[in-house]
């Protein structure tokens, strides 16, 4: 009850505060790609519920028939405006709606699309869904720091699911077992501490804190051979 209280406040204070950032962004959207400003993903949440989760688009709308559904690196669906809102997370925000909906939580494992949950979660990957999905992780911040080296751009889904699926998933296995409101607020710190190293040019990124922990825990996806690259992740 009082983690859903602070996830509402926040996340209130936080939309009122960066609206003027976002009204901005909007106009920068529609000038640089026809369509709409919204991007809706339909992912899996809480106790396996479906649910819409918004972010500001970063792709055109038409593909060009390339229709993966993991971003790959210097992804050709995004456009210049896209990609630098990608980097500095600020595509992100509009999930502040999905918290005050109760769809989320500030801090919880990354939402994942129903596809690659039906593949690819083993049976201990179904303790991510007993919580509600979070803005930020370990996880989603390893995926922020190494996801575009790690997946590439020649097959994505599959490089994602072998080779960064299962470091995330451990990851958030992490975060659930030691779940806590002080773990939350320093996850938030590191965050913010990432974008802001981002935005004034750092590129190379150690690993999480929650690294060693989560290499116990890491196991193969469904038909890959994930196992055998966290050592080199």
């Amino acid at each position: 009850m009082i983690k859903r209280l602070l996830d509402v406040l926040l996340a209130a204070v936080a939309l009122i505060v960066i609206s003027p950032v976002l009204a901005v962004a909007a106009i920068g959207i529609r000038l640089s790609s026809p369509g709409p400003i919204f991007y809706r993903a339909d992912l899996i949440g809480r106790n396996g519920r479906s649910f819409t989760m918004y972010k500001l688009r970063t792709m055109h709308v038409d593909h060009a028939g390339f229709d993966s559904i993991i971003t790959a690196a210097r992804d050709p669906r995004v456009f210049r405006l896209g990609a630098w809102l990608r980097r500095v997370k600020l595509d992100e925000f509009p999930q502040l709606i999905n918290i005050l909906r109760g769809d989320m939580s500030i801090v919880g494992p990354r939402p994942e699309n129903a596809r690659i949950v039906e593949r690819y979660y083993g049976p201990a990957h179904r303790e991510l869904l007993r919580v509600s999905p979070g803005l930020t992780s370990p996880g989603t911040l390893y995926d922020y720091t190494h996801g575009d080296d790690l997946v590439g751009s020649s097959n994505p889904e599959q490089a994602y699911v072998e080779r960064l699926l299962p470091v995330r998933l451990a990851l958030d296995q992490v975060y659930v077992h030691r779940a806590s409101l002080s773990y939350d607020a320093v996850l938030v710190a590191r965050t913010v501490g990432l974008i802001v190293a981002v935005v004034c040019g750092r590129r190379r990124f150690g690993d999480q804190p929650e690294m060693a922990e989560a290499r116990k825990l890491v196991a193969p996806v469904t038909g890959t051979a994930a196992s055998s690259n966290v050592a080199t992740a």
